[in-house]
């Protein structure tokens, strides 16, 4: 099972596949992990690693992977993770998809190393409508089943962390101005819950100039359609030298 160490940080990873690389991003909020990827319609996985080369990764914190907990941690650490993993395993440039929380960390990636994503798929991102309190509940979930292996995090480290994540708006990690400037082809598969707002997601298809939204893609009956869909966006946006 590869991990991927630095400083403190133990990033553990899958790879199935070969080709140009796609690193996912799991739904899961606070526990997103490769595991999340399994048991829906279709796994991303399965369907991608037969023309790309996937990389799955635990998020720190998350199913196998560790970190510490500070005060500071926030959006900005994630990003510094995903990137990490991309030089550590030699990846240049690459798609990313992202479920749920992947959205931002999606979006992340975009901001922070814009040359070094070829597209992305954002699949029913998470986004702010009214929510705080359901995000908040969601984090002090997670928090509360790991504190016992965090001594080094106190009441306030949690507190922090918490605000850092869930206390912004629109996508909580970037914003609309942002947005409207990201010229990376982007295919947004629609949301409609508490957590995954169907306004974030058309909002993000208005705002990008190369985005695609697609508002009906869930379930067993569409599972192949969305697979080709995804299939299609991703081959179209791979480059030729790749």
């Amino acid at each position: 099972m590869p991990t991927f160490t630095r400083d403190d940080v133990s990033l553990y990873y899958e790879e199935h596949g070969e080709g140009f690389p796609i690193l996912l991003f799991a739904a899961g909020g606070m526990r997103s992990a490769v595991r999340f990827w399994q048991g829906g319609a279709w796994s991303p996985i399965e369907v991608l690693s037969q023309r790309f080369r996937v990389i799955a990764m635990d998020q720190r914190n998350a199913g196998q992977s560790t970190a510490p907990v500070t005060a500071a941690d926030g959006w900005h650490s994630y990003t510094a993770d995903h990137i990490a993993l991309l030089d550590h395993l030699g990846v240049e440039r690459a798609h990313l998809m992202g479920g749920c929380i992947g959205g931002p960390y999606c979006m992340g990636v975009i901001q922070a190393a814009p040359d070094r994503v070829a597209s992305a798929v954002l699949q029913q991102t998470i986004g702010f409508e009214n929510n705080r309190k359901e995000f908040y509940e969601m984090f002090d979930g997670w928090a509360n089943d790991i504190k016992d292996s965090h001594p080094e995090a106190d009441e306030n480290a949690w507190t922090s962390f918490r605000s850092n994540m869930y206390d912004g708006d629109f996508l909580f990690n970037v914003s609309r101005d942002f947005v409207k400037s990201v010229e990376t082809p982007l295919l947004v598969l629609m949301g409609g819950d508490v957590y995954h707002p169907e306004s974030t997601s058309r909002e993000v298809a208005e705002l990008a100039p190369n985005a695609e939204l697609v508002e009906e893609w869930k379930g067993d009956a569409l599972a192949d359609q969305t697979k080709n869909k995804v299939l299609e966006f991703l081959q179209a946006h791979t480059p030729v030298t790749a």
